[in-house]
């Protein structure tokens, strides 16, 4: 094992730079599209909100840490605020075990609020879950929403939300040119669809967008239409949603959120936020 002590310094886009992250996370979590060279800058560094907050852990040439959270921006209690949404987290093999994610995390949110953003969401699995609340001061917003729409909705119920993703035109393109995944648009009243395949044959997941937001001319996809998130707007209460046993739910499923600004809400109430697969990262 490496007893050196690695240098924390905030990450960053150069090419260098993605090809190290690249390379960690594919060794971590297994090679996959989410983790190429293109996928990572599309993600790190062509982000229209902004580049990667993060931080890496150096020993000399080796990267032994790496945190990054993606700037988004949301709509919170009625006014247009910056966040930053909690993604790759990896720690080489070599170094496990030293306490190097709660470090970067904490050099994260520094730069965070240093820069102007003012809070940090996230969508963590139950591994992680209890890290981020009880070392990093995360409030447990909920659990996620995951099941089967009986119907997809054709306009959103009037329901006040404290906190939504703001999706503008060029972050829906951005959003949408994810080279990791494939969308599909589709009209539905007032609304426009957007799905992307799942890990569950003939299973799409969903999100819902204002239909002025996202032009679409495709039909909606055959086969089922998953919804992964929260959305008091869909009435997903009684018949509407079918829930998915816990063996087929995709993970990460709690809704995590931490204050960084003081125009920030210290919490959410999960009876008011709007969160779909596109605002998070799983698909």
């Amino acid at each position: 094992m490496d007893t050196e002590t690695p240098d924390i310094s905030p990450s960053g886009v150069a090419p260098a730079a993605l090809e190290a992250y690249s390379a960690l996370l594919s060794r971590v979590f297994g090679a996959g599209p989410k983790f190429t060279p293109e996928a990572i800058a599309w993600r790190y560094r062509d982000n229209p909100a902004g580049h990667v907050v993060g931080a890496d852990a150096w020993a000399g040439s080796t990267l032994a840490g790496h945190y990054v959270t993606c700037p988004m921006r949301a709509v919170v209690e009625g006014r247009p605020l910056k966040g930053l949404l909690s993604l790759n987290t990896a720690t080489h093999p070599d170094f496990q075990g030293r306490g190097l994610f709660t470090r970067l995390a904490r050099a994260t949110y520094e730069q965070g609020a240093e820069r102007g953003y003012d809070f940090v969401i996230g969508v963590a699995n139950a591994q992680s879950t209890p890290g981020f609340l009880g070392r990093l001061g995360f409030q447990h917003v909920g659990r996620l929403e995951a099941g089967l729409l009986a119907a997809a909705p054709r306009r959103f119920a009037e329901a006040p939300l404290q906190f939504r993703g703001d999706w503008d035109a060029a972050m829906l393109a951005w959003r949408l040119a994810n080279p990791a995944s494939r969308y599909r648009t589709a009209r539905r009243g007032e609304l426009t669809a957007i799905y992307a395949d799942t890990h569950l044959s003939g299973v799409r997941c969903a999100a819902f967008v204002d239909g002025e937001a996202l032009a679409a001319t495709e039909p909606p996809p055959l086969g089922f239409t998953l919804f992964l998130g929260l959305d008091p707007r869909l009435n997903l209460d009684g018949p509407r949603l079918l829930r998915l046993p816990d063996r087929f739910r995709p993970s990460p499923l709690n809704l995590i959120y931490r204050p960084l600004s003081e125009a920030a809400p210290r919490s959410l109430d999960p009876k008011a936020v709007a969160i779909s697969f596109l605002d998070f990262d799983p698909y």
